[in-house]
């Protein structure tokens, strides 16, 4: 079973294997009790918000972890995946923006996050 802080950065990392960007996992324990990690990331079409839901979610699943709750779907510009102690937030660019949680919560801190390096398309080898 994994710990909630190794469920967000799964979820973290499986959100970056599909093109997820501006990535980052907050440590909310102490600051509320909604959960203890967000993972917030953004997309660059509804889209990709999708397929990154459905990477996390495949991601998860091998680890036996479910969501308690997908709020957002097909077309969604804001997919909120609940697993408890760590809630993941998938937006588009504009509804990222918008609701500002990185600016919400930015008493939260940061939890590091080691993340492929972009790979340039060709590029010689």
């Amino acid at each position: 079973m994994l710990s909630a802080l190794e469920t967000a950065l799964l979820a973290a990392e499986a959100a970056d294997g599909k093109k997820a960007f501006d990535l980052l996992v907050l440590d909310l324990k102490g600051l509320t009790s909604i959960a203890d990690y967000f993972v917030i990331c953004s997309a660059s079409s509804t889209t990709q918000v999708g397929a990154i839901a459905d990477g996390i979610g495949h991601a998860l699943a091998r680890e036996d972890i479910r969501p308690s709750h997908i709020e957002g779907g097909a077309e969604a510009t804001w997919l909120l995946m609940d697993y408890g102690d760590v809630v993941v937030h998938i937006f588009d660019e504009p509804a990222r923006s918008y609701y500002s949680l990185d600016r919400l919560w930015g008493d939260a801190p940061r939890v590091p996050v080691r993340l492929k390096p972009p790979t340039l398309h060709g590029a010689a080898s």
